[in-house]
Order: structure tokens, then sequence, then C-alpha cells
């Protein structure tokens, strides 16, 4: 089977190729720069400038995970349109390639296509702060608006018979990039900090739980729809602090206050200081088996 892969030599891109390649498939990546993509991706990927140089190639499923990092730059207004665009343009391009094959019946038959947490927006903290399922409805803010947008182009495959199962996902962790490439540095140097009050949610998940999440919204033909891409067990960003620090042997005495991140991140450090505490209902609903259900247990895998 050929899988097509936008963002196919990110951090989770570049493992899902190699469990793919080791199961015996046929892997297409779409890449801007084709020479360095394949430095990281695994022997005989192929690699192309566009998804729409693959009509050659009908890939029998798509997996878009596209998009410049949300966090490296502070949201200017130019910051924002390059944050939207890189993920639509990636995914309207996934949309004409359906298009395009569609016409001579060779149309993907599913598209996993990518989404965050920040769907929801900021849905409070502390103890009483709702769970947040597929079925929560979100708090209109920039991070909820740039995920709407990404998930409504994603919605035109549908209209070329495509099934559409997008994935919300949770910060995630593992050694060696994501989130944990940036916080281990001052954490090892016992200079880990809480944000704010601690108190937003961090839903998380392990790469290796993510990978598979995708690998099973490919193969189980009845899913549809969003489903969050996150373990059962969200944390607030103290709890996770106080995790790392433990798991490191390291003390985390001390807070950032709020207004030193608006300070110095502006809009952008709404990422930091809310949250949202979401769940994989529908995962777990259709039985998805976690390997790292805990965050312990992905730490003390990781670190």
């Amino acid at each position: 089977m050929r899988v097509l892969i936008t963002g196919g030599s990110g951090f989770v891109g570049q493992r899902l190729c190699r469990r793919l390649v080791d199961a015996g498939h046929r892997v297409q990546v779409v890449s801007r720069s084709p020479a360095q993509a394949a430095k990281v991706l695994p022997e005989g990927a192929d690699v192309r400038v566009s998804a729409l140089d693959f009509v050659d190639a009908p890939p029998g499923v798509l997996v878009n995970l596209a998009g410049e990092p949300i966090a490296d730059k502070r949201w200017s207004d130019t910051q924002k349109e390059r944050l939207i665009d890189s993920r639509i343009n990636a995914t309207r391009e996934l949309v004409m390639l359906c298009e395009q094959l569609s016409q001579t019946a060779k149309a993907p038959r599913v598209l996993v296509s990518g989404s965050a947490m920040g769907f929801y927006g900021d849905q409070g903290g502390g103890e009483d702060a709702p769970t947040v399922t597929e079925q929560t409805a979100p708090h209109d803010e920039f991070a909820h608006r740039l995920c709407k947008r990404w998930e409504q182009a994603a919605a035109g495959v549908k209209d070329f018979g495509v099934r559409l199962a997008i994935l919300r996902t949770g910060l995630v962790l593992d050694e060696g990039g994501g989130m944990l490439k940036k916080l281990l540095p001052p954490f090892k140097l016992g200079l880990g900090v809480r944000l704010g009050k601690g108190d937003q949610y961090m839903p998380w998940i392990h790469r290796e739980d993510l990978v598979e999440m995708i690998l099973w919204l490919i193969e189980k033909e009845h899913l549809s729809g969003p489903f969050n891409g996150s373990a059962p067990e969200p944390v607030t960003n103290r709890e996770f602090t106080e995790a790392i620090g433990r798991h490191l042997k390291r003390p985390t005495p001390f807070p950032v206050p709020a207004m030193v991140l608006e300070t110095a991140f502006g809009e952008m450090s709404r990422l930091l200081l809310t949250g949202a505490r979401m769940v994989p209902q529908r995962f777990e609903e259709e039985g998805f088996s976690f390997r790292y259900p805990t965050l312990d247990k992905a730490l003390d895998d990781i670190l």
C-alpha cells in the first residue's frame, strides 16, 4: 500500500514513516526540501515537492501532518497568517489530489488529518475544569480558529468519497524532539518552572501511542470525524513540572508569573497559560489500548 504523508520528515512523521516501511508499505512524503527530508526518512521513501506530484503514483492512504510549529515565534499578524497558510495550503493540495484521482476512480480510501487540542481553546483549569471530549463546544480564540480552518479545509476530501478522520493532538512526548527537547535542558540544571498558577491542563501523548492512533484510524474503516489524540490522564502544568523534576531528581521550586509570560510572548502566551482537560473518549470507546496511559509511564520510558 502507498501512504502519502505531509510533514513526514517531522518529529511524528519520521516515526510513522519507519513504522509503515517496517510493515511493508511504500511511503510517499511531501517536502519543500526533498534532499534534506530524505536524510531523515527510511531508505526508499519517495519524496516530492507537492502532493500533486503523486498523481502518477496514486496513494491509497493520506496522512496530513504538515504545519509550521505554532510556538516557535511570537504571534504577529504575519506569523498568524504563516501558521494558517502552512496548514491550509498543504491540506488543499491533498483535496486537489483526491479530486484528480477520483476522475480515474483511484481516490485514496482515507485521509487522517492533523489538528490540535487548540481546537477547544481555553476550557479552564484546576479541579473544577470540565472534561473535554470530542463533543465539547470550543472557546473562540486564535488557536481554535486556526484548527477549525484546518479541519474545514480537510473536509473537502469527503466530496470525492474519501473517509476523513481528524486527530486533535495533545503535546507529543518522546526523546529527541517535541516539547521535551526544549524543556529538558533547563530542568536538568534545576531550572524547571511551572507556568503562572500551574493549574492549566496539558493534554499529552507519547509519540509511540500517537503513531499507533494514526495507524488505528487508517485501518478501522468505520471510524471518521474528530478524535482526541491524547493520553487518558491529562495533567496540570504543576503536575507535569513536578513529574519531570521527580524523574530527573531535580528541584522545581519556582513559578514564572503570568505577567512575565504575557510580556515576553504576547498573545502566544495563551498556549502556556491556558489549556483543556482533554480526554480521548472516542479512542477509549473503540477499545484503543494505550502503551503509555500515564505520564509517569511515559517519562519512565523517555527519561
